[in-house]
């Protein structure tokens, strides 16, 4: 198989665990008789530096003409302490999420055993956790209009839409997902404040009534779901909820997992999608070579199976992580004792591969 893969390092640890994560798709194209073209793009603060916008256009032509999409992170301090900034790394993340129509994002929270003591979760609650969150990507708060400022600057204010076609579209790849799975989708919404929750609600129940697959629908409010995902995680399988709410909750959970770097996540259009780790650019650790690599493996993992249709291979990715773990290997964030580098810890996975 041939396949061209973007790959857009961008900010911060972004290029040091893509490198990785290039790495170990490389060892599988060996080992598996594939062939991956890689190309590079720029995207976030660095292609402010040096384009001036933080999502240029042959970034996405880039991104247009592959198979799939491997990104980093994007952030960097100048632009996140400086209120007043105009243009943003963020935007550029934004901007390539709507212009790619990227509008469902599928993020897997999942424990292994070897981390099970690294949460500080207890043990008995977070043993056997595997759910995975459904997040609507280019609708919500973070797109809406009208946006801005009023009375001088004195009053800022941002506007929350959602159409049914929004809603249905990515209710759709949550029901196929739960009938793949244990077949039970917990929506979380704040339906008793805002009006968006409603549509969500009559949506997702108009779409039950159309749908004769054995699905169990629950509804949850966040704030009540915020303390369940602590209290008892195992109630989840399925997790469908809108843009905002599906930016923070996956990052409350991934204190489950032991650490924020083992948290892949894959964002689905209908042409193309995008593959990436759930954390941040992470400033401080860049350049340091300490960062975890697995979230970014891990979606690597994802993108063989979603996007090349190559489960032998994605699962071989998974095994050599959990063999690497298993072995009491892994960053700073996971391991307190002989920690390995980025670097180190990626070539551990790719020699279990």
């Amino acid at each position: 198989m041939k396949k061209n893969i973007a790959v857009l390092p961008g900010d911060g640890v972004g290029p040091e665990v893509t490198m990785e994560a290039v790495k170990v798709l490389e060892k599988i194209a060996e080992k598996f008789n594939h062939k991956f073209i890689f190309k590079e793009g720029l995207i976030g603060a660095i292609a402010i530096d040096k384009t001036g916008t933080p999502y240029p256009d042959e970034t996405h032509q880039l991104c247009l003409k592959s198979d799939a999409v491997l990104f980093g992170a994007i952030g960097d301090p100048k632009y996140d302490n400086d209120p007043k900034a105009k243009v943003r790394p963020e935007q550029g993340l934004l901007k390539m999420r709507k212009s790619l129509d990227l509008y469902v994002n599928l993020r897997p929270i999942k424990t292994f055993p070897f981390l099970i003591n690294q949460s500080p979760l207890k043990p008995e609650i977070i043993k056997g956790v595997d759910f995975i969150f459904v997040r609507e990507l280019t609708g919500g708060i973070y797109f809406g209009k009208p946006r801005g400022r009023r009375k001088n600057g004195e009053e800022a204010f941002d506007t929350s839409t959602y159409s049914r076609k929004e809603i249905i579209r990515v209710a759709k790849i949550a029901f196929d997902l739960a009938m793949k799975r244990n077949r039970k989708i917990t929506v979380v919404d704040k339906a008793n404040v805002l009006e968006t929750s409603r549509l969500w609600r009559e949506t997702v129940q108009d779409q039950m009534t159309n749908n004769s697959s054995p699905i169990t629908i629950e509804y949850m409010f966040v704030d009540n779901a915020a303390m369940q995902i602590i209290k008892n995680p195992r109630q989840f399988d399925v997790i469908l909820t809108e843009n905002m709410f599906g930016d923070i909750l996956p990052d409350e959970a991934s204190v489950i997992t032991g650490s924020i770097g083992m948290l892949p996540s894959t964002s689905i259009g209908d042409k193309i999608a995008l593959y990436e780790p759930i954390h941040g650019s992470y400033p401080k650790a860049t350049g340091k070579n300490t960062a975890n690599p697995i979230g970014s493996i891990l979606s690597t993992a994802m993108m063989l199976d979603y996007s090349f249709g190559l489960k032998k291979e994605s699962q071989a990715v998974y095994n050599a992580v959990e063999k690497t773990l298993n072995n009491g290997l892994g960053t700073k964030d996971i391991v307190d004792k002989d920690p390995l580098s980025t670097s180190d810890l990626g070539n551990a996975i790719i020699n279990f591969i």
